[in-house]
């Protein structure tokens, strides 16, 4: 009898190797289930993603050309909206695509190219908006010793660890999650390949091992959490002390776009990954996906430009010597107009 049952579970086992073994591609949710609604869904996240590139393809175009804004806080600006635009980039495309050619299937290694690609760069992303939290801090709290703690070198170093820190935990992860087998079959509940989604489909006494490198991740980033927190913290009792009402202007104008665009990116990963399972949905679950995943990196440049005079004024100059360059070349506009044009735009490179 023991050996019968023996027998048993091995041949259970044998098949559930066998099944994950087979599986060649994943089946993604649908944003509709009809082809009108599909078509909708497609022409407006195609909307979205063109103001997320050319919102954060302004602000990288500016911060590179305008030599004014070389300075550690646009900085890693720039390298926000580089993640930002990655990150967009990883999940939107597809999902679009899929909408418009009403076809749900990715392949297995492109799920994993996804997974990996939106980790690295939302882990980055993380990281960063916690070393620009920092930038603040010194800016304000300790003004004297800005030049010497965040010198050109010491920026290009923390800027590298985020980059560095989200490609490990990326690495990690993702040959981890991929590693487990699958036996819940390939459909998931999702727009786009997410860890969570994927150890729904593994093997019940497989997937251990991935659930506490997430928790040892996720005591990480609430460490980020927290010095965001304790140096915001900080900031607001120096900018209190500030006598004049200009410097606190200031002061503000320069922390809340941050502190903006941290609790939307925090709020957002919080109600996806932490909301209680008795309010979970595959089309709520959708929702808040759209929203940490594109309307964030959306967002981000808005926020940003909205109350940094220095940003728009550049923003506004970049755009002007554009078009009056383009006017000069497709217009008979005379040979003062066109070195006007010529000079405006030399200035920024």
């Amino acid at each position: 009898k023991l050996h019968t049952q023996k027998s048993y579970f091995f041949f259970l086992y044998s098949e559930e190797m066998s099944n994950a073994s087979a599986i060649t591609e994943f089946l993604l949710l649908a944003f509709a289930d009809t082809r009108e609604l599909q078509l909708l869904h497609f022409w407006l996240f195609l909307g979205i993603y063109l103001v997320a590139l050319l919102g954060n393809g302004l602000i990288i175009t500016a911060i590179a050309c305008d030599h004014h804004l070389h300075t550690p806080m646009y900085f890693f600006l720039l390298n926000l909206s580089l993640l930002d635009l990655g990150s967009i980039s990883t999940t939107l495309p597809k999902a679009m695509a899929n909408s418009l050619w009403d076809n749900m299937d990715i392949s297995y290694y492109g799920c994993a190219t996804q997974v990996f690609f939106f980790l690295f760069l939302m882990v980055g992303e993380c990281f960063l908006l916690t070393v620009m939290s920092y930038d603040h801090y010194i800016a304000i709290c300790k003004p004297l010793h800005y030049g010497t703690l965040l010198d050109s070198r010491a920026c290009v170093h923390m800027a590298a660890t985020a980059w560095g820190s989200g490609f490990l935990y990326a690495v990690l992860h993702t040959a981890n999650t991929f590693s487990l087998p699958l036996c819940h079959g390939n459909i998931l509940h999702h727009i786009f390949c997410e860890i969570p989604q994927i150890l729904k489909l593994s093997c019940s006494h497989s997937y251990i091992r991935e659930v506490g490198l997430i928790v040892v991740s996720a005591c990480l980033l609430f460490g980020c959490f927290v010095f965001i927190v304790v140096s915001y913290v900080q900031i607001f009792r120096a900018v209190l002390r500030i006598p004049s009402e200009q410097g606190r202007h200031k002061a503000f104008s320069m922390c809340l776009p941050h502190l903006a665009v941290v609790s939307l990116f925090i709020s957002t990963g919080v109600f996806a990954y932490l909301k209680p399972p008795c309010v979970s949905s595959p089309y709520l679950d959708l929702v808040f996906a759209v929203l940490y995943s594109v309307v964030t990196p959306t967002l981000n440049p808005l926020i940003y430009s909205m109350r940094n005079q220095e940003l728009k004024d550049s923003l506004r100059k970049l755009i002007g010597c554009f078009l009056a360059v383009i006017d000069c070349q497709t217009s008979s506009a005379n040979n003062f107009q066109c070195m006007s044009a010529q000079t405006c735009l030399s200035f920024f490179i």
